[in-house]
């Protein structure tokens, strides 16, 4: 059995998003391969935490999971499978049978009734309505590197196939079939690798079409959401599409003007220093931001913020050469141009 989802995230069954949410992303930054490469033992533990996260912080697949717990995928087919046979209970032996159901959600009762006594006298069975699968939101972390480029990752999923035993019925010689517990469907862990696009930001959700939970009686399968988390760079502040850096530049430079080497993420480029330039003041880069997420759309400004760097000591003539730059500010005649 697999291990309980409350269990590797490290919180109680009562505990709340925010918890929930702050587990995960400590458990995710320690195991996450880019801190941990080559140790397949924080593989597999950061792959335990992300699939547990998927579930506890999405309410609906909660309420499956705290219910069903290792088959709450499994939930609805479950839930169906037990209304039918409270359907089939009541029409053999009436209301007072003891079995009671709700009504509601049972849909057509002459449909279901009809498919359950052509079952009994050995008729075929009618074909499930067409569902669409349900759409499945897994979350990612990138660095701004990898957003700045794009990156891939691959995906570990649990994907259904029809069940060997019953063919995909349900049954076995009339009886529900133990494999799949009715549904027809049995699980299989699958690894995807998926392109995560240059420019996404966190909060960008990446569709994969198709790669969802597979569709019922023939219909399509839902998505692949990729839920993104970029995480902060130790130079790059990044607001949208712009980033911002600090640049340092000598006192001579910011007076005189000058060029100094700047970073950006393509790497590096001499910015011009005008004259007179103040601390902090920013000189935009066009065009040396983040790359934006859709066709056509206009890449990210750098915007680098000027620190102006002091000397820490002077030497006899530099210190000499500022007094007199003092004494001259001071003349009447420097005051008034």
């Amino acid at each position: 059995m697999a291990k309980d989802f409350y269990d590797a995230l490290g919180v109680s069954r009562t505990a709340s998003d925010k918890e929930i949410r702050s587990a995960y992303r400590k458990l995710a930054r320690k195991y996450h391969p880019d801190v941990t490469p080559n140790d397949r033992a924080a593989e597999s533990r950061f792959k335990e935490v992300t699939a547990a996260f998927e579930v506890l912080s999405d309410a609906e697949k909660r309420k499956k999971y705290d219910k069903y717990g290792d088959r709450w995928e499994q939930a609805d087919q479950i839930e169906e499978m037990q209304k039918r046979q409270s359907a089939a209970s009541w029409a053999r032996n009436g209301p007072g049978s003891g079995t009671s159901f709700e009504a509601s959600g049972l849909g057509d009762f002459g449909s279901i009734f009809d498919n359950l006594f052509r079952r009994e006298r050995g008729g075929p069975r009618s074909q499930p309505s067409n569902r669409r699968g349900q759409d499945v939101e897994t979350p990612i972390e990138v660095s701004l590197e990898e957003a700045f480029n794009g990156t891939t990752r691959t995906i570990r999923l649990q994907g259904a196939e029809t069940c060997r035993v019953c063919g995909g019925t349900g049954e076995v010689a009339g009886a529900l079939c133990h494999t799949c517990d009715g549904t027809g469907q049995v699980l299989k862990d699958r690894r995807l690798e998926v392109r995560v696009p240059a420019g996404v930001k966190t909060g960008s959700r990446v569709r994969v079409a198709g790669e969802g939970r597979p569709g019922i009686g023939g219909g399509v399968n839902g998505d692949l959401y990729l839920l993104v988390t970029v995480q902060q760079h130790n130079r790059f502040e990044r607001k949208g599409d712009d980033l911002y850096i600090d640049v340092t530049v000598p006192y001579t430079d910011a007076v005189l003007g000058g060029e100094v080497p700047v970073q950006t993420m393509s790497g590096r480029v001499m910015l011009r220093i005008p004259e007179l330039t103040q601390n902090g003041r920013q000189i935009r880069l066009a065009g040396k931001g983040m790359p934006a997420l859709g066709p056509g759309a206009a890449r990210g400004d750098l915007f680098a913020r000027i620190r102006i760097q002091l000397p820490e000591r002077l030497s006899a003539e530099e210190r000499a050469l500022f007094e007199q730059l003092r004494d001259l500010e001071k003349r009447p005649e420097a005051a008034t141009t």
